[in-house]
């Protein structure tokens, strides 16, 4: 009877147990939903940043048009132009979530806009990429320390900033089909079940449409594998949960579109492949062994070897062969950046010009995961404690995204759930001591016996009355069953004593991890002051630092708030005063929003998929005005539109961009030189500039009539004041300035008519002040 009141029990604390644990997870969805609003509340529900125009345009598209249009979509107000193949370059996962996110509301009667869905599809995936963290982590230590990763991830601020409502960008589905598709994997490895390594193909191929950083999971997986076959971890649960994922998640890779042959063809992929013929030879082994003598065993690995090395030789000398006939060995230039983070600033000043691509600096892992970064270590040593297949994925994880993160500030988003799973692997365990040393202590406290914590006679007397208790029922057990138990007597006795010495080791172990009842409550008590500073630097930085959109800018004076809406007042003059099929250039960074919001034809956006047309602009920013008109009048351009901060402080204007658009430019067209820009190697813009630099287009267009503001040309951002101040322009006319002249339109002026038929006056002929003919001549321009 006791024993089934005991399974009673302990079956209703569980079910209590997993009832809690369901509703503080629909909380920590509504947290990671709920803090990420504040850029609506502040601002207004709209789209940020500069991609994500492009993914709402792709996602209006698709659902007016349907997807058959979608995959046979010629974009031709992009890169005139060349145009652009939408289907074929871009990566459909979001689009197509969104889109039917849009369907499904409207099938239920839900008039939602595309706009709407497209503002808050980053937070829903926000709560659901936390309840992703809860199920991997649970995998790998508890139930517990997955409800504290999974709140955690809910507020960290590295994810905050690629998820807030308005976050329309590949990463906001990304990371939540990223954390997913490594749970299924931990899942498949600790059950061995081949429809969990379905699922997990499938999730995969969901990370592979969503974004170019599936090449993070198709490398990592393999990497744990090799590390579990190389520390003699090989089970057949490792093999379900591997060669599933190659076999079928490569096929589905090869169906997207902007993937194609590059899921068997580059380098990126061929450490799966690599592992995979590993993994093979490996089984065949532990076959071999399970059907063969010792003395057998060692002829067939003897043959099963020098065949598997002939085979990797040979494949390894085809895979040498494909990968030298490229130039760049078969990997891409982000891939390159990454492996070697000095690559993208030697060869490819397109990819080092995207501030998301510069190293971060030690500030920034602060300001991304706070105090997370001094918890990993703790948690890295938990999962030491034991090391199992799933810690120790975990743990090669972090140690992989620590040194992406490094490399490259954008990939601080994959370092935010590794570090998540580790703090709260580290805070689970952290309080499980803490709070069972309070409960181990808190029965003496209130009989007033008030033991010392570690005193050896206390935890004799605990051995004691365990060993009491066994004997109690060893003895009642006994006494039920005589007659049936006394054949199995000697066996029984042998039975009990490992069962009393194994208490008793429990007792002492338990016993060992006791600490101070004291230092428990105030361990505790510092932990909780820890996660209140978490839980405020969060909200402050989804409130102040990430949610405003970088369409809409506001800055705090003394005299209030001020908002800076430029951005939208010139891309709706453009919209309402130009042509339908006028062509805009700009740099690169602006092609997006012009196209969606101002529905023009852009020369260059942010896909940047062809150097040699951004070079072009490039080219054209950097040289005098009449080289510059020839230029743009080739591509058709009609306005040239510029980005000037230096009235009102904007830090990230076309000025500050000026060095890149000369190496891009001089990267192609070697006639444009850095060192013709910059004086004793600085970049200068005041009366020290080199002539080059006060001659080339990008001066002229941001600092024309710059001096009419306040009379001296002082520039806010470079603090100094200009060293051209008065000019005029001869090939571009002014036709547009915001009204904080943030951004500036140009127009090109039409060549002037020649007139023919004339011939030069001669010097012979007397000259008569009252002829209209002989004034025409002489203002004629051309003569």
């Amino acid at each position: 009877m006791a024993a089934l009141e005991n399974a009673k029990g302990t079956a209703l604390r569980y079910a209590c147990g997993n009832v809690l644990s369901f509703f503080i997870l629909i909380l920590i969805g509504v947290l990671a939903f709920s803090i990420r609003l504040f850029s609506v509340i502040k601002y207004e529900s709209v789209i940020h940043e500069f991609d994500p125009y492009f993914n709402y345009r792709v996602t209006q598209f698709l659902t007016k048009n349907g997807i058959y249009d979608f995959w046979n979509w010629f974009d031709d107000r992009t890169w005139y132009p060349l145009g652009r193949v939408i289907g074929g370059t871009v990566y459909p996962g979001l689009t197509l979530t969104a889109g039917s996110l849009w369907w499904l509301l409207n099938s239920l009667n839900i008039p939602l806009s595309v706009e709407t869905v497209c503002v808050f599809t980053a937070p829903i995936f926000s709560a659901n990429a936390a309840w992703a963290t809860y199920l991997l982590t649970k995998e790998v230590k508890g139930t517990g320390a997955g409800l504290t990763a999974a709140v955690v991830l809910a507020m960290v601020p590295s994810y905050i900033s690629r998820s807030v409502a308005g976050s329309y960008d590949n990463e906001a589905v990304a990371i939540f089909a990223l954390i997913f598709t490594f749970y299924l994997y931990i899942k498949t490895l600790n059950t061995g079940s081949l429809f969990y390594a379905t699922l997990n193909a499938l999730a995969y191929f969901y990370m592979v449409c969503s974004w170019g950083g599936y090449t993070f999971i198709i490398n990592l997986i393999p990497m744990h594998v090799l590390l579990c076959i190389v520390t003699g971890r090989y089970s057949s649960r490792l093999y379900i949960a591997y060669a599933p994922l190659v076999v079928l998640g490569t096929l589905l890779a090869a169906l997207v579109p902007v993937v194609g042959f590059n899921a068997v063809m580059t380098s990126e992929h061929f450490a799966s492949f690599l592992v995979f013929i590993i993994l093979h030879v490996v089984a065949l082994v532990y076959y071999i062994k399970g059907i063969l003598s010792p003395k057998m065993f060692k002829v067939a690995v003897t043959l099963v070897v020098s065949v598997g090395v002939v085979v990797c030789f040979a494949m390894m000398a085809v895979l040498v062969a494909m990968v030298a006939s490229s130039p760049t060995k078969g990997w891409s230039g982000r891939s390159l950046s990454l492996l070697d983070p000095t690559y993208a600033s030697k060869y490819i000043p397109i990819i080092a010009s995207v501030s998301e691509h510069q190293p971060p600096t030690w500030p920034s892992y602060f300001m991304d995961i706070n105090v997370l970064a001094f918890l990993v270590p703790a948690g890295i040593i938990s999962c030491f404690l034991p090391l199992s297949d799933a810690s120790s994925f975990v743990v090669l994880y972090i140690v992989t995204s620590v040194y992406f993160s490094g490399v490259m500030v954008r990939l601080m988003l994959v370092l935010a759930p590794a570090a998540c799973i580790m703090s709260g692997i580290a805070l689970s365990e952290a309080f499980s001591v803490f709070t069972r040393s309070i409960k181990f202590q808190m029965p003496k406290l209130l009989d007033d016996s008030d033991p010392v914590p570690g005193d050896i006679t206390s935890g004799n007397s605990v051995v004691q009355s365990n060993q009491t208790k066994v004997e109690k029922h060893s003895a009642a057990d006994k006494s039920e069953g005589t007659l049936k138990e006394r054949p199995q007597k000697k066996s029984k006795k042998k039975e009990k004593e490992p069962l009393e010495k194994a208490s008793i080791k429990s007792q002492i172990e338990k016993k060992l991890l006791v600490l101070p009842l004291e230092s428990s409550v105030l361990a505790i008590l510092l932990l909780v002051l820890l996660g209140a500073f978490y839980v405020v630097h969060c909200v402050w930085a989804a409130a102040e630092a990430y949610s405003a959109p970088s369409i809409v800018l506001t800055s705090h004076s003394h005299d209030g708030l001020h908002v800076f809406d430029d951005f939208r007042e010139a891309y709706a003059w453009l919209s309402h005063n130009t042509e339908v099929n006028d062509k805009v250039a700009s740099w690169w960074d602006y092609g997006y929003q012009t196209t969606a919001m101002a529905n023009r034809t852009v020369i260059v956006d942010n896909n940047t998929w062809n150097n040699t047309h951004i070079a072009t602009v490039g080219t054209a920013m950097s040289s005098p005005e009449k080289a510059a008109w020839d230029i743009f009048n080739s591509l058709d351009v009609k306005y040239v539109l510029v980005v000037f901060g230096g009235l009102v402080g904007y830090p990230s204007d076309d000025i500050n961009k000026f060095l890149w658009m000369v190496r891009i430019g001089g990267g192609v067209f070697p006639h444009i030189k850095e060192p013709d820009y910059l004086r004793d190697g600085q970049y200068r813009i005041d009366s020290q500039a080199t002539p080059t630099m006060l001659n080339c287009l990008m001066y002229k267009l941001s600092y024309y009539r710059f001096v009419e503001t306040d009379g001296k040309g002082f520039d806010r951002v470079r603090r100094t004041e200009i060293g051209k101040k008065y000019f005029k322009l001869s090939h571009f006319e002014e036709v547009f300035t915001t009204h904080h002249w943030m951004v500036r339109i140009y127009k090109l002026k039409p060549l002037k008519n020649r007139i023919r038929g004339k011939t030069k006056k001669s010097k012979s002929s007397p000259k008569t002040s009252g002829s209209k003919k002989d004034e025409r001549v002489k203002k004629n321009p051309w003569h």
